[in-house]
């Protein structure tokens, strides 16, 4: 199971977070999000990372020309679209694609066959916005053929961390504000807690 970090914002942040493990660091261009960043600070950011940790830009109903403008300034690895973009859409980005999906009690799960060019994230629904609400879904609903294929995402913390390790088994996990001082700022003590949990589950 893999880790990705999202909400990204500064620079001491995302050396934590590599430092501690993990797999992936999400920078949020959505300008509506409470964790937006412009692509001139992710590109000062991207600069200090190694090579072995994805950089992943969350867009939300952005063109494919911006996006991939975006990718090759700042040196994307990976995007994450988190609004109705159209499957059709995602062979023209220029780097692997992760689809967000979010989850209410009416979610249809078959969509995602769709969708054939791209991993998969499964967050909460929420009404006031696309991502980052910090609230759960029924994680039991996802069909057992499909959890080691997707990211989960939504509610996540060290408290049910491992849970999700040894009943859920997803591919990876998304977290973002189960680990923030505020929005944008990650808590370097629950950083640390959280991949010390991490590789305390791996032993088992």
């Amino acid at each position: 199971m893999r880790i990705k970090i999202c909400g990204i914002t500064q620079i001491e942040d995302a050396l934590i977070c590599e430092k501690e493990g993990a797999n992936a660091l999400g920078f949020i261009f959505y300008a509506g999000s409470k964790r937006y960043i412009a692509p001139t600070q992710v590109k000062e950011i991207i600069s200090k990372l190694g090579p072995f940790i994805d950089k992943v830009g969350v867009f939300v109903n952005e063109s494919v020309e911006n996006i991939n403008q975006i990718i090759d300034e700042c040196g994307l690895t990976m995007v994450q679209l988190h609004g109705e973009e159209a499957h059709d859409q995602i062979k023209n980005i220029d780097v692997p694609v992760i689809k967000g999906f979010r989850v209410d009690n009416n979610f249809n799960y078959n969509q995602l066959h769709e969708y054939r060019e791209c991993f998969f994230l499964l967050d909460a629904y929420s009404k006031a916005e696309y991502g980052g609400s910090g609230k759960s879904f029924n994680w039991q609903d996802i069909p057992v053929s499909m959890r080691s294929k997707i990211i989960l995402a939504g509610g996540i913390s060290v408290d049910n961390l491992e849970q999700i390790f040894t009943e859920i088994k997803p591919a990876a996990i998304d977290l973002s504000s189960s680990i923030e001082i505020s929005p944008g700022k990650k808590d370097h003590g629950k950083v640390k807690e959280l991949f010390a949990e991490y590789r305390k589950l791996l032993t088992l």
